[in-house]
């Protein structure tokens, strides 16, 4: 009884000191009772709670356990943890806390590894106070946005030249498994102008946290990134938290006229943890095991990049997309691509050939590029493009000796141009080629 009293007595206490630093008066506590556990879902009675709001589950025999409200239905609150659910029993207390999350931003986040909650993982101690920002973000006025009309230099040949992307647009980085997509990644984190960069690694291998950390980004670019790890053994909602907390963090930089490079790997990930939640709570099945929540929140994260207003920053986004099998129609590849503004695609077939990055020209596009480019550059990456074409069109017959040459002055052009163009995408991840430097050696070898 002693000890009941004391822990209620410690939770009073954190809740009242939290609400006191974001302003707040503590919401009165009318407790519930926790009736069942299914999977990953928790279903609760006696209490009340709006959706998005946190509650305390309290066992005798198990640590607290921190939950978010994600639905209700006949007087029930669903319930969605943010750990383990070990030493949970049934008629376990459930304290509403009454707030959704926000979690405190500023520059003393530059350097940091956070987990989705916000909470430091790199051992380097607490982090100081700081503007408390919900994880939801604001709307901005679509007609308030500034349009993009400046190209940003990402350091790759390949997307400088052919794949310009602007200061401001958000792509998709669609690929399988093993074709180069965290190198690709961290070659644009090294190398991309931007003031700041904050990476989402949401859902992938836990190995890959501390290889990004110190051997891709390094301390040089460690020191004006935020990176943002919630792992794929972490519960679905933490997976969703790390991505709407790294875009928070973005939007607070952006609004502060920063030019900031998000990088949310993956997009397809925050879609299976948002489906995780879906399906336990009882939503339906609609495209391929998708529910049609999934659909809902992929916008919702994405349009919150972007450029602000004409006196704010920018938020220049990557979302990695996983092509599931190497099938570019995958649902959310397919969704990703009508609501992102271009994509560069990864090809196996490329990539087992050896030249990395495998960036397949043919199957990408950057929608704003005609924008943002000189009329030269625009005519030299669409005839890149056009040989490129040829060649692959026409390989079969070129790789057995079936073609003669001088059938086809066109297919006679991509045969002399094509190694010349391949070793124009190789690129090693050490090496950087700045924006103009991509466009002058692209127009060099196009007027060889």
């Amino acid at each position: 009884m002693v000890v009941s009293a004391r822990r209620s007595l410690n939770w009073a206490s954190r809740l009242a000191e939290h609400a006191a630093a974001l302003g707040e008066v503590p919401p009165p506590v009318v407790e519930g009772v926790l009736t069942r556990v299914i999977g990953m879902a928790l279903e609760a009675e006696g209490c009340q709670a709006a959706v998005g709001d946190q509650c305390l589950i309290r066992s005798p025999v198990s640590p607290d356990i921190e939950a978010e409200v994600v639905g209700f239905a006949e007087g029930k609150l669903y319930l969605m943890p943010l750990g383990e659910l070990q030493g949970l029993v049934p008629g376990a207390r459930v304290i509403p806390i009454g707030r959704s999350v926000r979690i405190p931003v500023g520059d003393a986040l530059l350097g940091r590894v956070l987990d989705g909650t916000g909470k430091p993982l790199d051992g380097r101690g607490p982090l100081p106070p700081g503007e408390p920002l919900p994880l939801s973000g604001r709307q901005i006025n679509p007609l308030a946005r500034r349009p993009v009309r400046e190209p940003l230099d990402v350091g790759v040949r390949g997307i400088n030249a052919l794949l310009t992307v602007g200061r401001g647009q958000r792509m998709g980085l669609f690929a399988g498994s093993g074709v180069g997509k965290s190198v690709l990644l961290g070659m644009m984190t090294r190398y991309t102008r931007a003031d700041v960069i904050v990476v989402g690694l949401i859902g992938e291998r836990g190995r890959e946290v501390k290889e990004f950390v110190q051997e891709i980004l390094g301390p040089e670019g460690l020191a004006r990134a935020v990176v943002v790890a919630a792992p794929a053994d972490s519960p679905p909602l933490m997976r969703i938290h790390g991505s709407w907390l790294a875009t928070t963090i973005a939007e607070y930089f952006r609004d502060r006229g920063r030019s900031v490079l998000l990088l949310i790997d993956s997009l397809s990930r925050f879609a299976q943890a948002q489906r995780e939640i879906a399906l336990a709570i009882g939503e339906p099945p609609a495209t391929k095991g998708y529910p049609p929540s999934v659909f809902a929140r992929l916008p919702q994260l994405v349009e919150r990049a972007g450029n602000g207003s004409e006196e704010g920053g920018s938020i220049t986004a990557f979302y990695t997309v996983l092509a599931e099998g190497d099938d570019q129609n995958d649902p959310i590849a397919d969704a990703a691509r009508a609501i992102l503004d271009g994509h560069i695609v990864l090809s196996r077939t490329i990539a087992e050939r050896g030249r990395y990055p495998a960036i397949d020209v043919e199957a990408s596009i950057s929608r704003v590029m005609p924008s943002i480019v000189s009329r030269e550059h625009r005519d030299a990456a669409q005839r890149f493009k056009q040989i490129v074409s040829t060649y692959s069109q026409n390989r079969d017959l070129i790789s057995v000796g079936a073609y003669r040459r001088g059938t086809d002055s066109r297919i006679d052009a991509a045969v002399d141009f094509y190694p010349r163009l391949e070793d124009f995408m190789r690129q090693d991840i050490d090496d950087s080629c700045d924006f103009s430097s991509s466009v002058n050696r692209l127009m060099n070898l196009l007027n060889q």
